[in-house]
């Protein structure tokens, strides 16, 4: 709230929030709309949005002067878009699930929350309807922190029926910091794709003036009309300008940054396409194809075991995590071991020593995969001393899967396969998660 002091300043002055006006003092002279106080931060600041989308706050002295330019009209809202069908298009589900991209300030926390509807979004970005006949899927509206393999679930399924139905390709607009888990999830559960399926979303919400929202979705939604690509993938900006998105493989993206907008990167491999302001599609890897002949229906392998636990080995670490899960009834677990794939087996103080732990959990059935924290290159387990003892306890080197889609693959595998099967299709490419040859090319950030 606003200090009564302004609070009855503004009122004289017939102000009101949402109010165009222009606030003026010695070093200032600034346009914008008076937007309702936030819970946090002082109560003696002015807040007004100017037209480039930013909000600044102006310290309240008696010797600001406030004009007002202009009354509300109506609420403050995003306006909706009025979808028109274009069969002369290529048909594209549009599956909303929340996030940034569909987000707005909430100006009584000063946070940003999930409000916009898929319609608001689509109101922004005209150009969307220009590339696709676009239906939409109201799915859910939630962030993606909060979400379980359950959304997963839907997402995949929804994703089929559209496939199944006659779409040509999917988008779907989820929060980016579980994205890639989503992403890799969609990428096992959808059997038999035959379609491009991008998953895209925002660093910044849709309602600020540096948002990356738009561009995103008009990238995302050209992959699903008019790529050849048969694969679920993430389609991002490629660099912190709109230059540029880029589309990478669904089982080896990963979020590599806070709130950069080219916060995604593809891991031991390269992009499959990039996608530029014209909207022009450029081939960068290698990538299943759309086949016309498959005549297949996409089966949506939704099944997955939510015993499934992910480790950070580091030094100092407890070796007992692993006996608590396996008390826990966990199936599976996914160690984030250091370097080449390593966790403590030759320690000089016994208590930190992991190998007896892992031996134990594996000997009762408990799946252990090792994947890399260290993001890029592959786990290998006869370099060095310690890789060679620990790989006698039982642990499948997950090659060069970052550990999400180790984590993801292995609770995807135990849900649909018994626990032998599942323990021998770990190591062995799925989805296009292991490659035999690491492609790593810095020249496509440029």
């Amino acid at each position: 709230m606003y200090s009564s002091e302004i609070t009855g300043f503004l009122a004289k002055k017939g102000i009101a929030v949402g109010d165009k006006v222009r606030i003026r003092s010695d070093d200032l002279d600034v346009e914008g709309e008076i937007m309702p106080k936030t819970e946090v931060g002082a109560s003696d600041t002015i807040v007004i949005k100017l037209d480039n989308g930013y909000n600044i706050g102006i310290a309240y002295t008696s010797d600001l002067e406030v004009s007002l330019l202009g009354k509300r009209k109506g609420k403050i809202e995003f306006p909706r878009a009025k979808l028109r069908p274009n069969k002369a298009l290529p048909s594209v589900e549009l599956i909303y699930t929340g996030g940034t991209i569909g987000s707005k300030v909430d100006y009584k926390t000063g946070g940003v929350y999930m409000l916009t509807k898929p319609e608001e979004l689509l109101y922004e970005v005209p150009e969307v309807s220009e590339i696709a006949n676009i239906s939409i899927s109201n799915l859910f509206n939630i962030a993606s922190e909060d979400m379980s393999y359950h959304e997963w679930q839907k997402m995949a399924e929804e994703v089929a029926k559209a496939l199944n139905k006659g779409a040509r390709g999917a988008v779907v607009t989820i929060g980016t910091d579980t994205m890639h888990y989503a992403s890799a999830a969609l990428s096992f559960m959808l059997k038999n794709l035959n379609a491009p399926v991008a998953l895209t979303g925002a660093q910044r919400s849709s309602d600020r003036g540096s948002s990356d929202a738009f561009f995103n979705l008009k990238a995302a939604t050209k992959i699903a009309a008019a790529s050849d690509i048969a694969e679920v993938g993430i389609c991002m900006h490629s660099s912190s300008s709109d230059d540029r998105c880029h589309f990478i493989r669904g089982t080896h993206a990963r979020k590599m940054h806070t709130s950069r907008r080219d916060a995604f990167r593809p891991i031991n491999n390269r992009p499959i396409a990039s996608v530029d302001q014209k909207l022009a599609i450029k081939y960068v890897g290698d990538y299943n194809r759309m086949s016309p002949e498959s005549g297949q229906k996409v089966e949506a392998m939704t099944k997955f075991d939510g015993k499934v636990a992910m480790v950070f080995i580091h030094p100092n670490s407890d070796p007992e995590i692993i006996d608590f899960h396996v008390s826990r009834a966990c199936k599976g677990i996914i160690l984030a071991g250091t370097g080449l794939g390593h966790a403590p087996v030759s320690t000089i103080h016994d208590n930190l020593n992991w190998l007896n732990a892992i031996k134990s959990a594996a000997d009762n059935g408990v799946i252990i995969g090792m994947a890399s924290q260290c993001i890029y290159g592959r786990v290998n387990p006869n370099v060095y001393r310690n890789l060679r003892i620990l790989s006698t306890s039982g642990v499948v080197y997950c090659e060069d899967m970052t550990p999400e889609t180790a984590y993801v693959k292995l609770g995807w595998l135990l849900g649909n396969y018994s626990a032998e099967r599942a323990r021998g299709m770990l190591s062995k490419n799925v989805r296009g998660e292991i490659t035999k040859r690491l492609e790593f090319d810095e020249n496509f950030l440029v």
